[in-house]
C-alpha cells in the first residue's frame, strides 16, 4: 500500500490540477490511488481535484462496475486569461509526451 507523500515545499511549474489530469489521459481507467502515487498527492486532494475538473466541465466519469472511466474535454479551454484559447489538448500534448519519455528513461544517479 502507498503511504501518503511527502510534502514539497515551494513552488512548482505545474500544478496538481495538471498533473492529475495528464495522468488520467495517459489512463483513462486509473484508480484515484494510483494518480494519487503518481502525482505525489493524498487521494483526498485527488478527489478534490476531480471535482474541480467534473465541475467546471473539464472531465467526466462513468462507472464500470467498481472503477471509472474518465474522459477529458480535449477542446475546453484553459482558465487563466494568460492562456486564452489554448485548449486542453494544447496542454495534455505537452505534459503526457514528457511523461512517457521519462517513464523510458532510466533516472541518472
Amino acid at each position: 500500500m502507498v503511504g501518503v507523500p511527502e510534502t514539497h515545499s515551494g513552488w512548482t511549474f505545474i500544478t496538481s490540477h495538471a498533473r492529475v489530469l495528464a495522468a488520467i489521459a495517459d489512463n483513462p481507467n486509473i484508480r484515484i490511488r494510483d494518480i494519487a502515487a503518481r502525482c505525489w498527492l493524498t487521494e483526498r486532494a485527488v478527489s478534490r481535484i476531480i471535482s474541480d475538473l467534473e465541475r467546471d466541465g473539464y472531465l467526466s466519469h462513468t462507472r464500470d462496475g467498481r472503477s471509472n472511466i474518465y474522459r477529458i474535454e480535449p477542446e475546453k479551454v484553459l482558465r487563466h486569461p494568460a492562456e486564452a484559447g489554448l485548449s486542453v489538448a494544447s496542454l495534455l500534448s505537452l505534459l503526457v509526451q514528457d511523461e512517457t519519455d521519462r517513464a523510458q528513461k532510466p533516472v541518472a544517479p
